[in-house]
């Protein structure tokens, strides 16, 4: 599934949060969207009906959290970029992340060990 930026955004006040109530997620996402409270309960129920968010119904005030978490979310959009702009090919996505951007010698060296792991 991919996320928009806003689900994004929404997600990771839920994540550092461990869940919220919707004034509490209206007040910390202010800032940055400038969302109304309506705004934000609009994205919250959309985010449930698609599974990314679940509604604690039973107590006062209902309690928002995310429905998967921050890695899960992390492997899917990992796997749907690879899958889609590289076709796969984990080797050419590193290859071009190593070229573009250089990584410093402990970067290197737990890169270098990660591979070696591999090889078993």
């Amino acid at each position: 599934m991919k996320l928009s930026d806003r689900e994004w955004t929404v997600l990771a006040v839920l994540w550092d949060a461990g869940g919220a109530a919707l004034g509490e997620v209206t007040r910390a996402l202010e800032t940055e969207t400038g969302w109304s409270r309506n705004t934000v309960l609009t994205y919250l129920t959309r985010m449930e009906t698609k599974g990314l968010v679940s509604i604690d119904k039973e107590g006062y005030p209902r309690k928002y959290r995310a429905a998967l978490s921050r890695e899960e979310c992390r492997a899917q959009a990992r796997d749907s970029f690879l899958q889609n702009v590289y076709r796969g090919a984990a080797g050419d996505l590193i290859a071009a992340f190593l070229k573009e951007k250089p990584i410093s010698p402990e970067e290197r060296e737990e890169l270098r060990r990660l591979l070696d792991e591999m090889e078993v």
